[in-house]
């Protein structure tokens, strides 16, 4: 018993303790990584959020951008389809200004030939000729 408790005993205390504090470091160095891990997925989390954060952001940025360019082609293609309307009005109201023009002097010009030929019907005999100068007299001499 003394030969045991003199030179095995000591050894294998010496294992066990030796093992013992292998397990305790096992153990504290899985306590730290099992930490590390929650770190590490915190920090996952936090990143995720922030992602998230930034991705509706610029979806948000981008739908607004989008309805300022919707609302900024329909109002320039407002004032666009204005100034062709005026435009057309203006075309309009020069054509028809040039139709009645040009109508007032197809009416005189015709006006001007019935006259003329209404002239050469009354004065085609020199009777007709003598009443027109004596009456045109008359009215000279009223006058």
């Amino acid at each position: 018993m003394f030969i045991l408790a003199k030179f095995v005993w000591k050894p294998v205390l010496n294992a066990v303790n030796a093992r013992s504090q292998k397990i305790d470091e096992a153990l504290l160095e899985a306590e730290k990584a099992r930490q590390e891990m929650k770190s590490l997925h915190a920090e996952n989390e936090r990143i995720l959020k922030e992602a998230r954060a930034e991705r509706d952001s610029i979806l948000k940025e981008a739908k607004e951008a989008s309805t300022r360019m919707i609302d900024d082609a329909r109002e320039k293609a407002k004032g666009e389809g204005s100034k062709l309307i005026e435009a057309a009005k203006t075309a309009i109201a020069s054509e028809r200004n040039a139709a009645i023009a040009d109508m007032k002097a197809q009416i005189a010009s015709f006006s001007v030939q019935i006259a003329e030929q209404i002239v050469k019907e009354s004065l085609s005999s020199d009777d007709k000729q003598k009443a027109l100068a004596s009456k045109m007299a008359e009215e000279i001499k009223l006058n």
